[in-house]
């Protein structure tokens, strides 16, 4: 049984005493709520994240704690990056890749993300991979052919035993911020069809165990539906995670299969 990951990603949201003061109304929000079979992380911007890890730890929190970016190299004269080894002295477990406005704003490709992948698994982070279709591509029935190369592109090379550990996360991109939803049979589809591509890729034992889940305006109240669907596996939230009382009422609202 696949157990469902809700992740927020704050973007470029929150300093890090609003960070503090967040973890403790999302604390207080679930309360005594067994979300135990539903993991719960969030991937606040670079400049929190040490404040949310201390926040974690010292409350006790069962909260993962997420990185939005990082470059491929573990040093260097990169100028404005974070690496993979900066993440993990954090404690950081999962890292936030490809993201359709890292691609849109900052030039993100395949191949970039291809790497940050593979780096991610070398040290020991998990990768949370994002594809996902814009609104002319959706509207030319381009959305398979789209979500299939990027999948297929952003795991070349990437092993079998690395791969299992892998969260896929399908954004349209055109529902992202907008309000717009794909529908749960709309997304079920397009999961599916990523679980198929790692299916063919590695093999079908390999390719159930991947979590895949959606993202773009989820909200409490569409998250039951989306995630009552055989291939998806929780979400990845924007804007909604940014309120503590709507993001712990999607955890709460989250469909534990099995």
């Amino acid at each position: 049984m696949r157990t469902p990951l809700i992740a927020g990603n704050w973007k470029m949201n929150k300093t890090h005493l609003d960070a503090i003061h967040f973890l403790g109304q999302l604390g207080h929000e679930l309360g005594d709520h067994d979300h135990g079979k539903v993991e719960v992380a969030v991937c606040p911007p670079f400049t929190a994240l040490r404040s949310v890890q201390t926040n974690i730890e010292d409350r006790r929190q069962s909260f993962r704690l997420g990185a939005q970016d990082m470059h491929w190299e573990a040093e260097g004269a990169f100028t404005g990056e974070v690496s993979p080894l900066m993440l993990k002295a954090l404690k950081v477990g999962y890292v936030i890749l490809g993201h359709s406005e890292r691609r849109q704003h900052f030039g993100e490709t395949d191949e970039s993300v291809n790497k940050k992948v593979k780096a991610a698994f070398a040290h020991d982070l998990v990768p949370i991979m994002c594809c996902g279709e814009t609104e002319g591509e959706h509207e030319a029935n381009e959305t398979e052919a789209k979500v299939e190369r990027q999948v297929r592109e952003g795991l070349d090379g990437v092993k079998p035993d690395d791969a299992r550990n892998l969260v896929v996360a399908y954004e349209p991109i055109w529902a992202i911020g907008t309000g717009k939803t794909a529908t749960p049979d709309d997304a079920q589809r397009v999961c599916g069809l990523i679980r198929k591509v790692l299916g063919n890729l590695y093999d079908q034992n390999i390719a159930d165990e991947v979590r895949i889940q959606y993202g773009g305006s989820v909200k409490s109240g569409n998250t039951e539906a989306l995630t009552s669907q055989p291939d998806i596996d929780g979400a990845l939230v924007g804007g909604a995670s940014l309120e503590a009382a709507e993001f712990a009422a999607i955890v709460r609202a989250t469909k534990v299969k099995g």
